[in-house]
Protein backbone atom coordinates (compact mmCIF):
# COMPACT_ATOMS: atom_id res chain seq x y z
CA UNK A 1 0.00 0.00 0.00
CA UNK A 2 1.17 3.05 -0.75
CA UNK A 3 2.12 6.34 1.42
CA UNK A 4 -0.66 8.35 2.82
CA UNK A 5 -1.34 11.22 0.64
CA UNK A 6 -3.15 14.73 1.87
CA UNK A 7 -5.14 15.82 -1.12
CA UNK A 8 -5.10 19.80 -0.01
CA UNK A 9 -1.60 20.02 1.66
CA UNK A 10 -1.29 23.20 -0.44
CA UNK A 11 -4.43 24.35 0.85
CA UNK A 12 -3.10 23.50 4.56
CA UNK A 13 0.27 24.88 3.68
CA UNK A 14 -1.43 28.51 2.30
CA UNK A 15 -3.79 28.09 4.97
CA UNK A 16 -0.42 28.21 7.69
CA UNK A 17 0.97 30.98 5.80
CA UNK A 18 -2.08 33.25 6.21
CA UNK A 19 -1.83 32.44 9.83
CA UNK A 20 1.67 33.02 10.07
CA UNK A 21 1.08 36.63 8.22
CA UNK A 22 -1.61 37.12 10.60
CA UNK A 23 0.42 36.49 13.51
CA UNK A 24 3.40 38.68 12.01
CA UNK A 25 0.88 41.53 11.65
CA UNK A 26 -0.38 41.24 14.79
CA UNK A 27 2.65 41.52 16.26
CA UNK A 28 3.56 44.75 14.61
CA UNK A 29 0.19 46.41 15.49
CA UNK A 30 0.79 45.05 19.69
CA UNK A 31 4.19 46.63 19.07
CA UNK A 32 2.91 50.14 17.99
CA UNK A 33 0.11 50.27 20.77
CA UNK A 34 3.28 49.76 23.17
CA UNK A 35 5.35 52.38 21.42
CA UNK A 36 2.40 54.94 21.49
CA UNK A 37 1.34 53.83 24.99
CA UNK A 38 5.12 53.93 26.33
CA UNK A 39 4.84 57.46 24.55
CA UNK A 40 1.74 59.03 27.00
CA UNK A 41 4.03 57.29 29.84
CA UNK A 42 7.05 59.62 29.00
CA UNK A 43 4.77 62.01 28.24
CA UNK A 44 3.10 61.77 31.57
CA UNK A 45 6.74 62.08 33.30
CA UNK A 46 7.89 64.79 31.64
CA UNK A 47 4.62 66.77 32.60
CA UNK A 48 5.15 65.73 36.25
CA UNK A 49 8.69 67.33 35.94
CA UNK A 50 7.41 70.12 34.70
CA UNK A 51 4.97 70.74 37.22
CA UNK A 52 7.57 70.89 40.11
CA UNK A 53 9.74 73.04 38.04
CA UNK A 54 7.49 75.83 37.75
CA UNK A 55 7.04 76.59 41.36
CA UNK A 56 11.06 76.53 41.64
CA UNK A 57 11.47 79.82 39.50
CA UNK A 58 8.62 82.15 40.01
CA UNK A 59 9.85 84.23 36.36
CA UNK A 60 9.61 81.34 34.56
CA UNK A 61 5.78 80.06 35.45
CA UNK A 62 4.39 81.36 32.57
CA UNK A 63 7.02 79.48 30.43
CA UNK A 64 6.58 76.22 32.51
CA UNK A 65 2.82 76.50 32.41
CA UNK A 66 3.33 76.95 28.19
CA UNK A 67 5.57 73.80 28.32
CA UNK A 68 2.75 71.88 30.27
CA UNK A 69 0.28 72.97 27.87
CA UNK A 70 1.75 71.31 24.59
CA UNK A 71 2.53 68.58 27.11
CA UNK A 72 -1.40 67.94 27.71
CA UNK A 73 -2.03 68.50 24.11
CA UNK A 74 0.41 66.20 23.24
CA UNK A 75 -1.04 63.73 25.71
CA UNK A 76 -4.62 64.16 24.04
CA UNK A 77 -3.10 62.92 20.66
CA UNK A 78 -1.36 60.11 21.55
CA UNK A 79 -4.44 59.16 23.67
CA UNK A 80 -6.46 59.38 20.24
CA UNK A 81 -3.52 57.17 18.21
CA UNK A 82 -3.54 54.95 21.27
CA UNK A 83 -7.37 54.40 20.79
CA UNK A 84 -6.85 54.33 16.85
CA UNK A 85 -4.07 51.39 17.34
CA UNK A 86 -6.18 49.64 19.77
CA UNK A 87 -9.05 49.26 16.78
CA UNK A 88 -6.27 48.44 14.81
CA UNK A 89 -4.68 45.67 17.16
CA UNK A 90 -8.44 44.17 17.53
CA UNK A 91 -8.86 44.42 13.91
CA UNK A 92 -5.86 42.43 13.67
CA UNK A 93 -6.63 39.99 16.35
CA UNK A 94 -9.82 38.76 14.47
CA UNK A 95 -8.21 38.29 11.20
CA UNK A 96 -5.57 35.83 13.17
CA UNK A 97 -7.64 34.09 15.16
CA UNK A 98 -9.87 33.65 11.61
CA UNK A 99 -6.61 32.21 9.95
CA UNK A 100 -5.99 29.82 13.13
CA UNK A 101 -9.86 28.72 13.30
CA UNK A 102 -9.39 27.59 9.09
CA UNK A 103 -5.84 26.85 9.79
CA UNK A 104 -6.86 23.75 12.87
CA UNK A 105 -10.09 22.65 10.67
CA UNK A 106 -7.88 21.66 7.61
CA UNK A 107 -5.12 20.19 10.44
CA UNK A 108 -8.01 18.65 11.64
CA UNK A 109 -9.29 16.83 8.33
CA UNK A 110 -5.68 15.85 8.05
CA UNK A 111 -5.40 13.55 11.13
CA UNK A 112 -8.84 12.56 10.52
CA UNK A 113 -7.85 11.33 7.04
CA UNK A 114 -4.92 9.77 8.65
CA UNK A 115 -6.28 7.74 10.86
CA UNK A 116 -8.54 6.58 8.24
CA UNK A 117 -5.95 5.36 6.09
CA UNK A 118 -4.18 3.81 8.71
CA UNK A 119 -7.61 2.29 9.82
CA UNK A 120 -7.43 0.84 6.44
CA UNK A 121 -3.99 0.56 5.94
CA UNK A 122 -4.23 -2.11 9.03
CA UNK A 123 -7.36 -4.16 7.83
CA UNK A 124 -6.18 -4.91 4.06
CA UNK A 125 -2.42 -5.94 6.32
CA UNK A 126 -4.69 -8.33 8.15
CA UNK A 127 -6.02 -9.47 4.99
CA UNK A 128 -2.74 -10.34 3.86
CA UNK A 129 -1.67 -12.08 6.81
CA UNK A 130 -5.20 -14.25 6.76
CA UNK A 131 -4.87 -15.05 2.89
CA UNK A 132 -1.07 -15.93 3.54
CA UNK A 133 -2.64 -18.21 6.50
CA UNK A 134 -5.06 -19.69 4.70
CA UNK A 135 -3.03 -20.51 1.80
CA UNK A 136 -0.24 -22.46 4.12
CA UNK A 137 -2.96 -23.78 5.65
CA UNK A 138 -4.97 -25.29 2.14
CA UNK A 139 -1.35 -26.58 1.55
CA UNK A 140 -0.95 -28.54 4.41
CA UNK A 141 -4.35 -29.76 4.62
CA UNK A 142 -3.85 -30.83 0.27
CA UNK A 143 -0.31 -32.56 1.60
Amino acid sequence: MKRFKFNMEKILQLRKFKEEECKLALGQAISALNKIENDIKMTAVKHHEASLERFKNPLETSSWEIYILRLEQETEKLSQKAAQAEIIVEDKRALYLEARKDLEAMEKLKEKQQKEYRKEYLISEMNQVDEITSSRLGILANN
